[in-house]
């Protein structure tokens, strides 16, 4: 009989969820990464009603990992250095409320971890401003279109890709290179 793998889940906000899955999909231990939409108020948003800036909800990964091989902390380690967390409703180019920095845990351990972590990050020399990441809990989450799921390794050699997300996934594998999934 197959053991049954134990699976958790984080849901990030950091921007572009195109930048945000390429990274996280490096990671040992992640199992899955789905780009959504989550923290607003309309049902089941489309890419561009979320664009808008009028339903409420950030673009979101919701990581499925395996906590024996990454722990949540680790997680969010990545997530601090993958974005600026310092610059409200904003990554790079892209602006709107849609690409705020959140963290929306499932459970209060989570919380405690996001809180302790953000805190940590925040005292660390890591960013020079202060950190504008808010930590809220999992409400009204919805998947993205099936364009948005791996738009990366799809789509690498376009010029998005090659610009914004291609230097994401170097500076985490130079950050975490402990963290990367070994390639055959």
């Amino acid at each position: 009989m197959e053991e049954m793998r134990k699976e958790e889940e984080a849901t990030l906000a950091a921007g572009c969820f195109w930048c945000v899955e390429a990274v996280f999909r490096q990671i040992r231990g992640v199992i899955r990464v789905e780009p959504g939409y989550a923290g607003g108020h309309v049902k089941n948003p489309s890419y561009r009603e979320v664009c808008s800036g009028r339903t409420g909800h950030a673009e979101v990964v919701r990581i499925v990992f395996d906590p024996e091989r990454v722990s949540y902390k680790e997680l969010l380690q990545v997530f601090w250095h993958s974005h600026d967390p310092t610059t409200p409703d904003r990554q790079g180019a892209d602006r709107g409320t849609q690409y705020r920095s959140v963290i929306f845990y499932h459970n209060e351990s989570q919380k405690k971890e996001a809180l302790d972590s953000r805190k940590a990050c925040d005292e660390s020399a890591l960013w020079p401003d202060p950190i504008v990441t808010s930590i809220e809990a999992l409400k009204n989450y919805y998947p993205a279109e099936p364009e948005h799921h791996n738009y990366f390794a799809l789509h690498a050699h376009e010029p998005y890709c090659t610009l914004v997300i291609r230097p994401k996934i170097e500076k985490g594998k130079q950050d975490f290179p402990h963290l990367m999934k070994v390639r055959d």
